[in-house]
């Protein structure tokens, strides 16, 4: 089976399934999710943020590969659920009912 994230970045591999393009497709994981499974990719990947950071620095946009837009989308998921995870303890914001986001124009990547 091939990778899907660069070399280098192995322990992602089973959290392939939060490598998502949009922020609207990354909330409805996040709020679908439980927060085991939350914690679970925020352990592997919060780690892994200045590496992360540091590698994409060096990756030019008009020559990105799948491999690291999967890693630069995996690590925009980490962004989601950072905050559910240190904060709220649940994957929705408390006390917020049933309101969601909606973004109305995403990057182009």
């Amino acid at each position: 089976m091939a990778n899907v994230f660069p070399a280098g970045f192995g322990e992602l591999e089973p959290f392939a399934g939060w490598a998502i393009q949009g922020e609207r497709a990354r909330y409805a994981k996040r709020v679908s999710s439980t927060m085991e499974e939350l914690q679970a990719f925020y352990d592997v990947a919060y780690p892994l943020l200045e590496r992360n950071t540091a590698y994409l620095e060096k990756v030019t946009l008009d020559q990105i590969s799948d491999e690291d837009k999967y890693l630069l989308w995996a690590f925009c998921s980490l962004v989601t659920i950072a905050f559910p995870v240190e904060a709220w303890g649940q994957p929705r914001v408390p006390d917020s009912g049933p309101s969601s986001i909606d973004a109305v124009v995403e990057p182009a990547v």
